[in-house]
């Protein structure tokens, strides 16, 4: 998959600027699709070039311009096409910590300890950002009520895999805390 399609879903929310595609990117997307905003600049340019979404500059007065970007009918058809299409093979999962983890055992546990307790905090830190957006989606409504009338609710949908994801981070984090502070020689 190409960010192209990251793009084009991202845009089925309504028009926005680039500044706001790459919020949503870091909120929205992060755990299963990851973006420079460079990158996202390059592929906002493609996408207008080929036709699948549109731009238009919005003129300000003590800011810079900014375009704004919306969905073409094409760019909803070759979104809707992706869609259809079965998944060529699951993910793989890539992590240098894993790596370090699976080298740690001949050296002094206190380096692996704070690398895993950084990632515990980054965890805790979009499972705060996920709840935020997850309030922010229900509106006071219960999850039953929103599933049942929302208009889309694949963006609630992907949010429900990164809660679940940060989740399994924050409780694998604690395990390994617990493991590596048991096997720490006592100064």
């Amino acid at each position: 998959m190409s960010l192209k399609y990251a793009v084009l879903a991202a845009l089925l929310e309504g028009e926005a600027s680039g500044y706001e595609l790459s919020k949503v990117f870091d909120v929205s997307f992060a755990n299963f699709w990851a973006s420079t905003p460079q990158q996202l600049y390059r592929e906002l340019e493609r996408l207008t070039q080929d036709g699948l979404i549109e731009a238009r500059l919005v003129q300000q007065e003590r800011r810079p311009n900014k375009r704004m970007f919306t969905l073409t009918e094409a760019g909803r058809e070759e979104l809707g096409s992706f869609a259809a299409e079965p998944v060529r093979r699951p993910a793989a999962m890539r992590d240098e910590l894993m790596i370090k983890i699976q080298a740690m055992d001949d050296s002094d546990p206190g380096p692996t300890i704070a690398l895993i307790e950084e990632r515990l905090s980054w965890a805790l830190g979009k499972l705060a950002r996920y709840e935020r957006v997850r309030d922010r989606l229900l509106a006071g409504r219960t999850e039953e009520d929103y599933l049942r009338e929302a208009d889309r609710v694949g963006p609630y949908l992907t949010l429900l895999a990164g809660i679940a994801y940060e989740e399994e981070n924050r409780r694998w984090c604690e395990r390994v805390l617990t493991v590596l502070r048991q096997r720490a020689p006592l100064s």
